[in-house]
């Protein structure tokens, strides 16, 4: 399948609207907590158990974006969106069956191995074509696709609560509502595979064909050789495992929080509050991306780190006697995990040129997958430990909520460690004009 090139007219406006269709589709992903109850309850699961579908769908989403970068970037965003589409549908499908026979190992695979890899393809599938159809708002760019993402939750949280109540929370119920996720979003995939387009070379050499990228253009296989690129790894993974540790937990955390207050969250309102997170997760995308092409990257995720372990300490010191200050710094955070992820292309364009930078954006990923590892298991296995020695409320996650405050200590420190790329990983001219043609 050739990249569809856009023809004389075509409005780079079309663009993010198919972004949009693919990322709020895979974005579903956020809203996983919603099934973890029901799972827990009719398959006899933990919550670390229950958690393992949604932390292989990250760990396949990263090494999926790193092996498939460099495919993406060559066959273009249609084939990227098409393979994501058939298997992010296909994972539910699978995880269905598995549901529905009470397989949960079937889930595990349907929904974390194969789903995972329609994650990862999606994601990065219109990351490079939006950078180049917007050469001067990168970071706007890649925030409006990206917001797709963090907000599938706003809309998959309350539909799939929803479905759940319908159909019934037993396994056969829980298989119905996947069966219909599946189907839905193949549906809706499709409308990116059809309208997505690639702009057309804008500037041709004296011999008609594409002249040399402007800027500082560095390799996929050079920037991985470069401090830069693995700083800005530690910055995304630490970022990503501070947030993705809360929201993976969202709904049993704020339930456990006020378990024992005159006012207690009902699986309704838990339901209500992951749909907040992703609200701020899609605002922060959109929001904080666009406001890091006015006072730059490094800004921007001091930030991100710095404010966020603050938003943390006071949840771990005053979360659990109100709800006002837990639910709002809850929402700053998840604005700055959705602000780190769509801000990190457009520090990647900055560093490394638009030359490869699909590629390595999909390289970088493997820290979301470390992370999406590292977060739910930080929470959960401490979680299980603390209610095994007898504790519940808030202090199941005290511990969790210092150890995250510590990460975006570290991540801060990594970011104000990233100085420019040095000339000797450059792209010569000659060969990058080359590979534009080709």
């Amino acid at each position: 399948m050739s990249p569809p090139v856009a023809p004389p007219g075509w409005s780079r406006w079309l663009v993010p609207p198919a972004a949009l269709s693919v990322h709020l589709s895979i974005g579903q992903a956020y809203a996983w907590s919603v099934f973890k109850p029901s799972l827990e309850s009719s398959l006899d699961l933990s919550g670390t158990q229950s958690a393992l579908p949604f932390q292989l769908a990250i760990v396949m989403l990263g090494l999926s974006a790193a092996f498939g970068g460099t495919l993406v970037e060559r066959n273009g965003p249609r084939w990227a969106m098409t393979v994501a589409l058939i298997c992010f549908s296909s994972g539910f499908l699978l995880s269905a069956l598995g549901a529905a026979t009470e397989q949960y190992w079937l889930i595990v695979f349907g929904y974390g191995f194969v789903g995972g890899i329609g994650l990862g393809i999606g994601y990065i599938s219109p990351v490079s074509t939006l950078i180049k159809w917007f050469p001067d708002r990168p970071g706007m760019a890649t925030g409006i696709a990206i917001m797709g993402f963090g907000g599938g939750a706003l809309i998959a949280s309350p539909w799939s609560a929803q479905m759940l109540e319908s159909f019934g929370s037993d396994s056969s119920g829980i298989a119905l509502a996947f069966l219909v996720h599946g189907l839905t979003y193949a549906v809706f995939m499709s409308l990116g595979v059809f309208l997505v387009r690639v702009p057309r070379p804008a500037k041709t050499a004296a011999d008609g064909t594409p002249a040399p990228l402007e800027g500082v253009q560095v390799s996929a296989n050079s920037a991985v050789r470069t401090p830069q690129f693995w700083l800005l790894w530690i910055v995304l993974c630490m970022n990503v495992t501070a947030g993705i540790g809360i929201l993976e937990k969202a709904a049993p955390m704020i339930t456990d929080f006020f378990a024992d207050s005159s006012t207690p969250v009902s699986v309704s309102a838990a339901a209500g509050f992951v749909a907040l997170l992703s609200a701020a997760n899609m605002a922060g995308r959109i929001g904080w991306s666009s406001t890091s092409d006015l006072i730059g990257r490094k800004n921007i995720y001091r930030v991100y780190l710095g404010v966020g372990a603050l938003m943390y300490a006071l949840i771990a010191w005053v979360g659990d006697s109100s709800k006002p200050v837990f639910i709002i710094a809850a929402l700053v955070i998840l604005s700055f995990y959705g602000g780190g992820f769509a801000t990190v292309p457009a520090y990647l364009k900055d560093l490394f040129g638009t030359y490869q930078v699909g590629a390595i954006h999909g390289r970088l990923l493997t820290a979301w997958s470390t992370a999406g590892v590292l977060g739910p298991l930080i929470v959960n296995w401490i979680a299980d430990r603390q209610e095994e020695a007898g504790k519940s409320g808030a202090s199941l996650y005290g511990l969790s909520l210092v150890i995250m405050i510590g990460l975006l200590v570290v991540g801060f420190v990594a970011n104000e460690l990233v100085k420019p790329v040095d000339a000797r990983h450059h792209v010569p001219a000659q060969k990058e004009a080359a590979d534009v043609h080709e």
